[in-house]
C-alpha cells in the first residue's frame, strides 16, 4: 500500500481551505484518510499553516511520499528538516540534544522572519492607508478653495453690480440737486 501525504480540499468556491492528511494513494482526494497532521489556509497573507511536525517526521520515516505541495509546506515547517536531524543523529553525526537544538534554533529564525514579514505588511497597509487620507484631505481642501473662489468671484460680481446702480443712484441725486439749484 503507497501512503501519500496530500491536500485535502475544503472551503467554499474561491476560498480554499486544505487538511494536510496521511492518505491511501488509491483514495479520492477529498475521501478516506488515515490520520490528519494539520491545516493550510492559503488565503491569508502570509498563509496559515498549522502542522503536527512530529507525526509528519514520524509518516517520512515510515515511508509516506508527499505531493509536490505538501513537501513545499513540510519543508517551510521544518518536519524536512528535522528527518534530515534525526539521520543524522542515527549516523552518529551528532546527539539529540544538538539535534533538537539545532532544530528550535532554525524554528526560531523562520518565525522572526514571518514576524519580519508581518510586520512589513501592516506597515505597508498603513502606509498605504495614511497616503491615501492625505490624498483625501488635499482635494478636500482644493475643492474648499475652489469654493471658496466661487464665493469670492460671486461677492465680488455682486458688488461690481451693485457699485454701478449706487453711482447712477448717487449721479440721479446729484443731477436733481443741480437742477433744484438751477430752479431756485
Amino acid at each position: 500500500m503507497s501512503v501519500k501525504i496530500r491536500l485535502q480540499r475544503h472551503g467554499k468556491k474561491g476560498k480554499p481551505f486544505f487538511h494536510i492528511v496521511v492518505a491511501d494513494s488509491r483514495a479520492r482526494r477529498d475521501g478516506k484518510f488515515i490520520e490528519k497532521l494539520g491545516t493550510y489556509n492559503p488565503i491569508t497573507n502570509p498563509a496559515t499553516i498549522d502542522l503536527n511536525v512530529d507525526s509528519a517526521v514520524k509518516w517520512l520515516n515510515n515511508g509516506a511520499q508527499p505531493t509536490d505541495t505538501a513537501r513545499a509546506i513540510l519543508s517551510y515547517k521544518g518536519a524536512l528538516y528535522k528527518k534530515h536531524l534525526q539521520g543524522g543523529v542515527a549516523k552518529g553525526a551528532f546527539d539529540e540534544a544538538e539535534a533538537e537544538k539545532r532544530f528550535n534554533a532554525w524554528v526560531e529564525a523562520k518565525e522572526a522572519k514571518v514576524q519580519g514579514k508581518v510586520e512589513g505588511l501592516s506597515k505597508a497597509q498603513a502606509d498605504a492607508r495614511k497616503a491615501a487620507l492625505d490624498a483625501e484631505a488635499k482635494v478636500n481642501e482644493a475643492r474648499i478653495a475652489a469654493a471658496a473662489q466661487v464665493d469670492a468671484d460671486a461677492k465680488a460680481a455682486e458688488e461690481a453690480a451693485n457699485a454701478p446702480a449706487e453711482e447712477t443712484t448717487e449721479g440721479e441725486a446729484a443731477a436733481e440737486s443741480t437742477e433744484e439749484n438751477t430752479e431756485a
